[in-house]
């Protein structure tokens, strides 16, 4: 699993302009939180390749609170963490947080739904 550190406001906006139909992940995670350190263990250790994810973000959110808020804004979700957000044409398609946050959900949720 390949991490794309989000660390300017600019990586966002380049999110949200893509047209191109692919679909973007972006990971919100708590360094301070154990929830969230489960959570990235979880992506990593079972991702699965059938996802049909084009890119992976990573957003440290305590160095990045300021992008964090940007993020909320830009997508309309309300903030959780951890969090993932699926984007797909510059919309939030899929959200989910805590323990809800699996490789088989987001599998389930984008392809086999």
């Amino acid at each position: 699993m390949d991490w794309t550190v989000i660390d300017s406001p600019e990586a966002i906006t380049s999110i949200k302009n893509d047209t191109s139909g692919n679909l973007f992940l972006i990971f919100k995670h708590s360094t301070r939180c154990s929830i969230s350190s489960m959570a990235k263990s979880r992506l990593e250790r079972n991702w699965l390749s059938e996802i049909p994810i084009s890119q992976i973000f990573y957003l440290d959110l305590i160095q990045h609170r300021s992008i964090s808020n940007q993020i909320a804004e830009e997508f309309s979700v309300v903030h959780e963490s951890p969090q993932i957000i699926v984007v797909k044409n510059g919309e939030a398609v899929y959200t989910a947080s805590h323990n809800s946050i699996s490789p088989q959900t987001i599998l389930n949720e984008l392809v086999l739904k």
